[in-house]
């Protein structure tokens, strides 16, 4: 259950709160459980704050400061967190589904199992971010940085990943049916394993990146840079490999 006083004060204003943090800045605002749907948060300090099992469906956040703040079991369906700072925010099975995440930091969070579904992420900063089991199914993650992040039997079904930069992530097990990862960056990522059936890798970057054993049925890999990557045990049926680069690209054997 929330704090009260704290629930109070956040409801008191913009003015209020910010003077009551400023005065208490060793005090981590507890919001537990609070109901704060479709409230106005625009721009409002939640760093460090306990918000587990809060209520903040179709709430505005619209640059808000939610760093390392607690959203375990959220509901944030709807919600609008442009440009926000989650910065390192736990929000493991929390509901992100819908929601606008355009352009937030969302870089090293803990995003586990979250409910992520038709959520518009374009340009979302994730680098290093857990999304380990994460439904992102046709979300939009266009030019989002993921860079390191952790995507392994993530649910990435007819998600729009154009332009977005995965280096390094690990994507194993990771379903990536239909998705567009039309120019890409995975160089050097780790997709062993992963589901890429009719996925559309056209000019994508796949240097040195790990398919082993990934399913690329159908896929289209025209004009993709597969350079040093390593592709044993793939399945290829029916995919387009035309203008690829394949120097020094291990093959799977006939």
């Amino acid at each position: 259950m929330a704090n009260l006083e704290h629930l109070a004060l956040l409801k008191a204003g913009a003015f209020t709160w910010i003077e009551w943090r400023q005065k208490n800045p060793q005090i981590s605002p507890d919001l537990s459980a609070a109901n704060l749907q479709g409230v106005n948060l625009s721009k409002v300090d939640l760093c460090h704050a306990l918000l587990v099992q809060a209520n903040l469906s179709g709430a505005d956040l619209n640059g808000a400061h939610l760093k390392r703040a607690n959203l375990i079991d959220a509901n944030l369906s709807a919600a609008n967190f442009s440009v926000a700072n989650l910065n390192a925010a736990t929000l493991t099975q929390a509901d992100m589904s819908h929601a606008n995440l355009i352009g937030a930091d969302l870089s090293e969070a803990n995003l586990k199992g979250a409910v992520i579904t038709d959520a518009n992420l374009i340009g979302t900063d994730l680098r290093g971010a857990n999304l380990r089991g994460a439904d992102l199914g046709t979300a939009k993650l266009t030019r989002a940085n993921l860079c390191f992040a952790n995507l392994i039997a993530a649910n990435l079904i007819a998600a729009n990943l154009s332009k977005a930069n995965l280096y390094e992530a690990e994507v194993m097990g990771a379903y990536l049916y239909k998705t567009d990862l039309y120019k890409a960056n995975l160089s050097k990522a780790h997709l062993s394993g992963a589901y890429l059936l009719r996925a559309n890798l056209n000019e994508a970057d796949l240097s040195f990146a790990d398919l082993r054993w990934t399913n690329l049925a159908g896929a289209n890999l025209a004009g993709a840079n597969l350079s040093g990557a390593n592709l044993r045990g793939a399945n290829l049926r029916g995919a387009i490999l035309s203008s690829a680069n394949l120097h020094q690209t291990i093959m799977p054997e006939s």
